[in-house]
Protein backbone atom coordinates (compact mmCIF):
# COMPACT_ATOMS: atom_id res chain seq x y z
CA UNK A 1 0.00 0.00 0.00
CA UNK A 2 1.75 3.21 -1.25
CA UNK A 3 2.78 5.45 2.02
CA UNK A 4 2.61 2.35 4.42
CA UNK A 5 5.57 2.77 6.40
CA UNK A 6 8.57 0.21 6.30
CA UNK A 7 9.28 0.60 10.34
CA UNK A 8 9.22 -1.64 13.05
CA UNK A 9 5.92 -0.57 15.68
CA UNK A 10 8.26 1.36 17.84
CA UNK A 11 9.26 3.33 15.92
CA UNK A 12 6.67 4.59 13.84
CA UNK A 13 4.67 5.23 17.27
CA UNK A 14 7.91 7.48 17.99
CA UNK A 15 7.62 9.09 14.56
CA UNK A 16 4.15 9.85 14.98
CA UNK A 17 4.19 10.61 18.45
CA UNK A 18 6.64 13.30 17.45
CA UNK A 19 4.42 14.61 14.18
CA UNK A 20 1.74 15.10 16.44
CA UNK A 21 3.69 17.18 19.27
CA UNK A 22 4.74 19.40 16.42
CA UNK A 23 1.67 19.79 15.14
CA UNK A 24 -0.07 20.38 17.86
CA UNK A 25 2.60 23.13 18.62
CA UNK A 26 1.62 24.49 15.13
CA UNK A 27 -2.28 24.77 16.42
CA UNK A 28 -1.79 26.32 19.71
CA UNK A 29 0.66 29.18 17.94
CA UNK A 30 -1.56 29.56 15.33
CA UNK A 31 -4.44 29.72 17.56
CA UNK A 32 -2.75 31.91 19.96
CA UNK A 33 -2.30 34.70 17.18
CA UNK A 34 -5.63 34.31 16.03
CA UNK A 35 -7.07 35.12 19.29
CA UNK A 36 -8.64 31.46 19.78
CA UNK A 37 -8.37 28.88 21.87
CA UNK A 38 -6.76 25.74 20.93
CA UNK A 39 -9.30 23.40 22.57
CA UNK A 40 -11.57 24.73 19.93
CA UNK A 41 -10.02 23.22 17.03
CA UNK A 42 -10.08 19.50 15.81
CA UNK A 43 -7.41 17.68 13.94
CA UNK A 44 -8.55 15.11 11.83
CA UNK A 45 -6.02 12.39 11.49
CA UNK A 46 -6.21 11.71 7.41
CA UNK A 47 -5.25 7.99 7.05
CA UNK A 48 -5.71 7.35 3.87
CA UNK A 49 -3.05 4.94 2.24
CA UNK A 50 -1.83 4.39 5.26
CA UNK A 51 -2.50 1.08 7.52
CA UNK A 52 -5.02 0.63 10.43
CA UNK A 53 -1.80 0.18 12.42
CA UNK A 54 -1.41 3.45 12.44
CA UNK A 55 -5.30 4.58 13.30
CA UNK A 56 -4.53 2.71 16.34
CA UNK A 57 -1.24 4.17 17.12
CA UNK A 58 -3.08 7.88 16.42
CA UNK A 59 -5.57 6.76 18.77
CA UNK A 60 -3.49 5.55 21.41
CA UNK A 61 -1.61 9.14 21.38
CA UNK A 62 -5.03 10.34 21.74
CA UNK A 63 -6.39 11.41 18.67
CA UNK A 64 -10.31 10.45 18.20
CA UNK A 65 -10.92 11.90 14.87
CA UNK A 66 -9.84 9.90 11.82
CA UNK A 67 -10.67 11.00 7.88
CA UNK A 68 -10.79 8.75 4.72
CA UNK A 69 -11.83 10.24 1.11
CA UNK A 70 -12.58 6.61 -0.49
CA UNK A 71 -15.30 4.64 0.30
CA UNK A 72 -12.79 1.04 -0.46
CA UNK A 73 -10.20 1.75 2.08
CA UNK A 74 -12.54 3.38 4.51
CA UNK A 75 -14.88 0.67 5.24
CA UNK A 76 -12.56 -2.42 5.94
CA UNK A 77 -10.39 0.38 8.04
CA UNK A 78 -13.09 1.15 9.82
CA UNK A 79 -14.16 -2.44 10.43
CA UNK A 80 -10.54 -3.18 11.46
CA UNK A 81 -10.96 -0.80 14.43
CA UNK A 82 -14.52 -1.12 15.35
CA UNK A 83 -13.27 -1.83 19.04
CA UNK A 84 -11.66 1.85 18.86
CA UNK A 85 -13.57 5.20 20.69
CA UNK A 86 -12.99 7.17 17.47
CA UNK A 87 -15.47 9.48 15.09
CA UNK A 88 -14.81 8.52 11.52
CA UNK A 89 -15.00 11.28 9.13
CA UNK A 90 -15.63 10.81 5.17
CA UNK A 91 -14.15 13.97 3.62
CA UNK A 92 -13.95 12.81 -0.39
CA UNK A 93 -16.20 12.54 -3.29
CA UNK A 94 -19.42 10.67 -2.81
CA UNK A 95 -21.32 9.32 -5.45
CA UNK A 96 -24.71 8.18 -4.58
CA UNK A 97 -24.08 4.27 -4.72
CA UNK A 98 -21.76 4.44 -2.01
CA UNK A 99 -23.97 5.94 0.62
CA UNK A 100 -25.04 3.00 1.89
CA UNK A 101 -21.70 1.56 2.51
CA UNK A 102 -20.69 5.19 3.96
CA UNK A 103 -23.70 5.26 6.35
CA UNK A 104 -22.58 2.01 8.00
CA UNK A 105 -19.09 3.93 9.59
CA UNK A 106 -19.03 7.48 8.94
CA UNK A 107 -19.78 9.47 11.71
CA UNK A 108 -19.74 13.08 9.76
CA UNK A 109 -19.62 12.99 5.95
CA UNK A 110 -17.87 16.47 4.70
CA UNK A 111 -18.64 16.23 1.25
CA UNK A 112 -21.98 16.80 0.34
CA UNK A 113 -22.60 18.76 -2.45
CA UNK A 114 -25.92 18.24 -4.03
CA UNK A 115 -29.41 17.56 -2.91
CA UNK A 116 -29.75 13.92 -4.28
CA UNK A 117 -26.67 12.88 -2.55
CA UNK A 118 -28.56 14.50 1.03
CA UNK A 119 -31.42 12.34 -0.12
CA UNK A 120 -29.96 9.12 -0.77
CA UNK A 121 -27.66 9.36 2.70
CA UNK A 122 -30.90 10.35 4.20
CA UNK A 123 -32.62 7.36 3.23
CA UNK A 124 -29.65 5.63 4.18
CA UNK A 125 -28.61 6.51 7.58
CA UNK A 126 -32.29 5.57 8.67
CA UNK A 127 -32.14 1.63 7.14
CA UNK A 128 -29.08 1.81 9.72
CA UNK A 129 -30.86 3.46 12.41
CA UNK A 130 -27.63 6.02 12.50
CA UNK A 131 -27.63 9.98 12.78
CA UNK A 132 -25.05 11.40 10.54
CA UNK A 133 -23.94 14.79 10.77
CA UNK A 134 -23.33 16.06 7.57
CA UNK A 135 -21.57 18.93 6.34
CA UNK A 136 -21.95 21.53 2.81
CA UNK A 137 -19.00 21.43 0.68
CA UNK A 138 -18.73 24.76 -1.19
CA UNK A 139 -16.35 25.22 -4.04
CA UNK A 140 -14.18 27.75 -3.44
CA UNK A 141 -12.12 27.34 -7.10
CA UNK A 142 -14.43 28.16 -10.43
CA UNK A 143 -11.53 26.55 -12.00
CA UNK A 144 -11.55 23.12 -10.34
CA UNK A 145 -12.31 21.33 -13.32
CA UNK A 146 -9.02 22.20 -14.64
CA UNK A 147 -6.32 20.06 -14.48
CA UNK A 148 -5.19 16.16 -14.07
CA UNK A 149 -6.76 15.61 -10.81
CA UNK A 150 -10.31 16.56 -11.83
CA UNK A 151 -12.86 18.71 -9.98
CA UNK A 152 -13.03 18.42 -6.21
CA UNK A 153 -16.20 19.27 -5.78
CA UNK A 154 -18.53 21.41 -3.73
CA UNK A 155 -21.52 23.31 -4.35
CA UNK A 156 -22.10 26.85 -5.61
CA UNK A 157 -21.81 29.07 -2.16
CA UNK A 158 -24.42 30.73 -3.95
CA UNK A 159 -26.80 27.25 -3.59
CA UNK A 160 -25.18 26.15 0.02
CA UNK A 161 -28.05 26.69 1.73
CA UNK A 162 -30.46 25.08 -0.31
CA UNK A 163 -27.86 21.67 0.08
CA UNK A 164 -28.32 22.45 4.04
CA UNK A 165 -31.95 22.83 3.69
CA UNK A 166 -31.73 19.00 1.59
CA UNK A 167 -29.69 17.55 4.58
CA UNK A 168 -31.73 19.40 7.29
CA UNK A 169 -35.25 17.51 5.66
CA UNK A 170 -33.97 14.17 5.92
CA UNK A 171 -34.49 12.10 8.99
CA UNK A 172 -31.17 10.66 10.01
CA UNK A 173 -29.13 13.61 9.05
CA UNK A 174 -28.11 16.80 10.70
CA UNK A 175 -26.51 20.12 9.25
CA UNK A 176 -23.24 20.23 10.91
CA UNK A 177 -21.95 23.06 8.98
CA UNK A 178 -19.57 23.44 5.65
CA UNK A 179 -16.44 21.91 4.97
CA UNK A 180 -13.93 23.21 1.46
CA UNK A 181 -10.90 22.68 0.33
CA UNK A 182 -8.37 26.19 -0.71
CA UNK A 183 -8.58 26.86 -4.59
CA UNK A 184 -4.80 25.10 -6.00
CA UNK A 185 -3.55 28.86 -6.78
CA UNK A 186 -4.07 32.59 -5.48
CA UNK A 187 -4.66 33.34 -1.79
CA UNK A 188 -6.21 30.92 0.29
CA UNK A 189 -6.45 33.50 2.99
CA UNK A 190 -9.55 35.30 0.96
CA UNK A 191 -10.85 31.76 -0.37
CA UNK A 192 -11.22 30.69 3.69
CA UNK A 193 -12.89 34.17 4.37
CA UNK A 194 -15.83 33.55 1.71
CA UNK A 195 -16.13 30.02 3.48
CA UNK A 196 -16.46 31.43 7.00
CA UNK A 197 -19.22 34.16 5.44
CA UNK A 198 -20.90 30.77 4.11
CA UNK A 199 -20.65 29.31 7.27
CA UNK A 200 -22.44 32.19 8.74
CA UNK A 201 -25.23 32.43 6.73
CA UNK A 202 -25.98 28.55 7.08
CA UNK A 203 -25.34 29.31 10.75
CA UNK A 204 -28.01 31.61 11.21
CA UNK A 205 -30.40 29.47 9.71
CA UNK A 206 -29.43 26.22 11.51
CA UNK A 207 -27.34 27.40 14.59
CA UNK A 208 -25.84 24.01 15.40
CA UNK A 209 -24.59 23.86 12.22
CA UNK A 210 -20.69 25.56 13.64
CA UNK A 211 -18.54 23.20 11.65
CA UNK A 212 -16.15 25.02 9.75
CA UNK A 213 -13.73 22.06 7.77
CA UNK A 214 -11.09 23.78 6.39
CA UNK A 215 -6.97 23.68 6.04
CA UNK A 216 -4.69 20.76 5.80
CA UNK A 217 -0.65 19.96 6.63
CA UNK A 218 -0.11 23.48 4.34
CA UNK A 219 -2.37 26.09 5.14
CA UNK A 220 -3.60 25.30 8.71
CA UNK A 221 -2.60 28.18 9.93
CA UNK A 222 -4.32 30.71 7.15
CA UNK A 223 -7.65 28.35 7.88
CA UNK A 224 -7.41 28.73 12.07
CA UNK A 225 -7.36 32.68 10.86
CA UNK A 226 -10.64 32.67 9.23
CA UNK A 227 -12.24 30.42 11.94
CA UNK A 228 -11.40 26.95 11.03
CA UNK A 229 -12.75 24.15 13.22
CA UNK A 230 -11.61 21.30 12.03
CA UNK A 231 -8.08 21.01 10.09
CA UNK A 232 -7.94 17.61 7.96
CA UNK A 233 -4.03 17.12 8.24
CA UNK A 234 -2.19 13.82 6.77
CA UNK A 235 1.28 14.71 5.77
CA UNK A 236 1.69 16.80 8.83
CA UNK A 237 1.24 13.73 10.93
CA UNK A 238 2.24 10.42 8.72
CA UNK A 239 4.41 11.58 6.26
CA UNK A 240 4.20 12.35 2.77
CA UNK A 241 2.54 9.63 0.53
CA UNK A 242 4.55 10.59 -2.58
CA UNK A 243 2.69 11.25 -6.10
CA UNK A 244 -1.21 10.03 -5.47
CA UNK A 245 -3.31 11.09 -8.35
CA UNK A 246 -6.83 11.58 -8.15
Amino acid sequence: MSGQPDTTDGDRTDQIRSRLLALRDRVATACEKAGRDPEDVTIIAVTKTYPASDVRILAGLGVTDVGENRDQEAAPKAADCDDLDLTWHFIGQLQTNKARSVARYADVVHSVDRERLARALGTRARAEGRQLSCLVQINLDPDSSVGVLGPRGGVDPRDALSVAAAIDAEDGLAVGGVMAVAPREGDPGSAFARLYQVASDIRDRYPQARVISAGMSGDLETAIEHGATHLRVGTALLGDRGPIVG
